[in-house]
């Protein structure tokens, strides 16, 4: 295990490095307070520390808070060294962020088992940080896919599309639902199924970009936020997982499984900024319904009701002007008549 040694002293750095590799450290040495920062700093810097009260730059004591002002969340085990015996100088040093204090000069059996009781408590530290983030990662993901659960999808889409607002940005939502996904539990069992969520869960993680968020919104359904995303773009991607899920060959049984997707999309810019996450997953839900209904195995993409009505007013005009292309030319005849 590494340990640091400060100590502005040479000798006393050297004898107490050669007594700490005797006992199987990995020893790194630092001349002053402002290196001993420093070295404690780095992404594979080392979790014990032995440092001296005096030093130039930087005290002991001043080390101690450096240190402790970090928020890195890795912990570091602070033995401070000195002479100073007096119990102010003892709670000064504690009070600063040190966990242990030895008086100089110290008993090598004493500073051993005192690291020892430092190794202990950094590793009750990992244990309690692991298990912390196992915690943390099981309330913020679906057990069965992987992928964030609904809470934390649902929160991550309020969070993005404030930000996209105040950045005058833009967020897309895909809602994707696997067709006729009851058939497959019905057929296979329910095992299958889970497999085919899983594998469904994976293809569309790997069909977005880094940044972009996937999440199990219930039973077959996904939600997928695209980050800066506008709508040309999301269609296109959508339409792109809507080809890679029809393509895959599920291998959820012996035979080869093929399954569909619907998917409704949407654009927050398309839409007024007074509407809320919900309001606007629920016009994709729209759209996701509007795909089914219309067959299945397809992208709609949710509009605006005025967005709408000028879609139909354009196409109105263009039947009227086909309809016009095609009527017969009377001119000539009637011409015709008004000389005879």
């Amino acid at each position: 295990m590494k340990i640091l040694v400060a100590d502005d002293d040479a000798i006393s750095r050297r004898i107490m490095e050669k007594m700490l590799e005797r006992s199987g450290y990995e020893v790194i040495t630092a001349e002053d307070g402002r290196d001993a920062v420093e070295k404690l700093s780095g992404p594979d810097s080392p979790r014990l520390a032995l440092v001296d009260w005096m030093m130039p730059g930087l005290d002991g004591p001043s080390v101690c808070r450096a240190i402790r002002s970090r928020h890195d969340g890795r912990y570091i085990y602070i033995t401070l060294l000195t002479s100073k015996q007096a119990s102010e100088d003892i709670v000064l040093g504690l009070e600063a962020g040190a966990d242990d204090y030895l008086i100089k000069p110290c008993n090598p059996e004493e500073l051993k088992a005192r690291l020892r009781t430092g190794v202990r408590i950094l590793d009750l530290e990992d244990k309690l940080v692991e298990a912390r983030e196992d915690m943390r990662y099981r309330a913020t993901h679906d057990a069965l896919t992987a992928l964030l659960n609904r809470g934390t999808i649902v929160t991550d889409l309020e969070r993005e599309l404030a930000r996209s607002r105040r950045e005058n940005g833009m967020l897309s939502i895909l809602i994707c639902d696997i067709d006729h996904f009851k058939r497959v539990n019905d057929l296979y069992g329910h095992a299958v199924g889970d497999e085919v969520l899983r594998q469904a869960a994976s293809l569309l993680l790997n069909s977005v970009r880094s940044y972009d968020l996937v999440g199990r919104y219930g039973g077959e359904e996904f939600l997928i936020l695209l980050i800066g995303c506008n709508a040309a773009l999301a269609q296109r991607r959508a339409e792109e997982i809507r080809t890679a899920v029809q393509k895959f060959t599920f291998g959820a049984i012996d035979s080869p499984l093929f399954i569909t997707m619907s998917i409704g999309t949407l654009t927050s810019n398309d839409w007024q900024k007074d509407m809320t996450a919900s309001d606007l997953v629920n016009q994709a839900d729209k759209a996701l319904y509007r795909a089914k209904a219309e067959g299945r195995n397809c992208v709609r993409n949710a509009q605006p009701l005025e967005q709408k009505a000028k879609q139909e007013v354009d196409a109105g005009r263009h039947d009227q002007s086909q309809r016009e292309q095609t009527l017969p030319d009377t001119s000539a005849s009637t011409h015709t008549r008004l000389h005879v």
